[in-house]
């Protein structure tokens, strides 16, 4: 009898830990997307997102070479904020360019996207006090400028430009959605 009351009262503990912690981490993702949301429509939030990601790069780029906990800190979350901004961007955003015969265009940006992996993984690799480290963080933020650049002035106009109004709406939901999926 006793017995049963301590498994019954365990799985009653290990249940309510369950939900409280799907509870937070639910709460977390919102917290992490909500930037991006409230920035509105799917272009928009996404140069919001670019201009968030070179702010990472102006703080650890402001670092000196004593500060490696500091630019593996930033490093870190500059890893983070691409990641879920390519999932948004790479299956909503090119795969919309692909269904509006935009193929060779979302190919090229979705392979910029493998050049960010690479930076990441080299800079992941590099002593955070190596003498080139800002020099290779300076490399990385000049090849995403131009990703943005060309994504801002050229393709989501261009994208935006072939969608309705409730296809534009309709991207801007799935861009969400898919950011929630990595938040």
């Amino acid at each position: 009898m006793l017995e049963e009351k301590t498994t019954r009262s365990f799985a009653i503990g290990a249940a309510a830990g369950l939900t409280a912690g799907l509870a937070a981490n639910a709460v977390r993702k919102m917290f992490v997307q909500a930037p991006t949301f409230m920035a509105g429509e799917w272009d928009d939030a996404l140069a919001a997102e670019h201009q968030a990601v070179l702010k990472l790069f102006d703080a650890i780029q402001a670092t000196e070479d004593k500060h490696t906990t500091r630019r593996s800190i930033l490093l870190t979350q500059i890893g983070h904020a691409l990641a879920k901004h390519a999932i948004e961007e790479e299956n909503a955003v090119y795969a919309t360019l692909r269904t509006h015969g935009q193929v060779a265009e979302a190919d090229k940006l979705n392979g910029d996207h493998g050049y960010v992996k690479q930076y990441l993984f080299e800079l992941g690799n590099m002593a955070a006090d190596h003498p080139l480290f800002l020099s290779k963080i300076g490399d990385f933020r000049a090849m995403l400028e131009d990703h943005m650049r060309e994504e801002e002035e050229r393709m989501f106009p261009k994208l935006r430009g072939l969608l309705t109004e409730e296809e534009n709406a309709k991207l801007t939901k799935a861009m969400n959605l898919e950011g929630l999926k990595i938040a």
